[in-house]
């Protein structure tokens, strides 16, 4: 579909899957290479990571472990500028090598808080992998490890991503027209 409608936004394709499957394939193949040795635990944030979080582990050739925290900072088209825990970290993270997944860094504040509470836990180190990374709204000074794709700083939905809940189960990512 070269547009589709959700709620009351237009959106236009703007990433379609199989660039999205070549920007997964690309970074597990660098994770593959860095840290084979390393036996981390892969900290996916939800809601939006877990589709890249899918694909993804089904290239990952190391021994490793994954958890899922839930964190909020979205309301609409716009991030709030806050962000709220609503599942946290269940694993010991002490001494561990964390690879921190995200579908997509814009401002950084989410991962930053995260980057965070990870060295509060006293992660031994922690990689920042991401599928899609929007230089242009970049807030925070983050260090991204991993980028699949750099993107303009457009509304997105599609691949895990949303507009009010919708859209996450699209295989394609859409930029908002209108």
């Amino acid at each position: 579909m070269k547009r589709i409608k959700l709620l009351d936004k237009e959106f236009a394709l703007s990433i379609p899957a199989s660039d999205i499957k070549k920007a997964v394939w690309t970074v597990a193949q660098k994770l593959n290479h860095d840290l084979k040795d390393a036996d981390p635990l892969i900290v996916c944030i939800l809601n939006g990571s877990f589709m890249f979080a899918a694909d993804l582990m089904k290239l990952i050739e190391f021994p490793c472990q994954v958890s899922f925290v839930k964190l909020a900072s979205y309301e609409g088209t716009a991030s709030t500028g806050t962000v709220k825990e609503l599942i946290g970290f269940n694993e010991t993270i002490e001494g561990r090598t964390i690879i921190l997944l995200e579908d997509i860094i814009d401002s950084g504040i989410t991962v930053s808080i995260c980057v965070d509470m990870l060295a509060q836990m006293k992660a031994k180190e922690v990689v920042v992998a991401t599928l899609l990374f929007k230089p242009e709204a970049l807030r925070k000074n983050i260090k991204i490890d991993y980028a699949g794709i750099e993107i303009p700083n457009d509304f997105i939905v599609g691949y895990g991503l949303d507009y009010n809940g919708y859209g996450r189960n699209l295989p394609d990512i859409y930029s908002v027209i209108q």
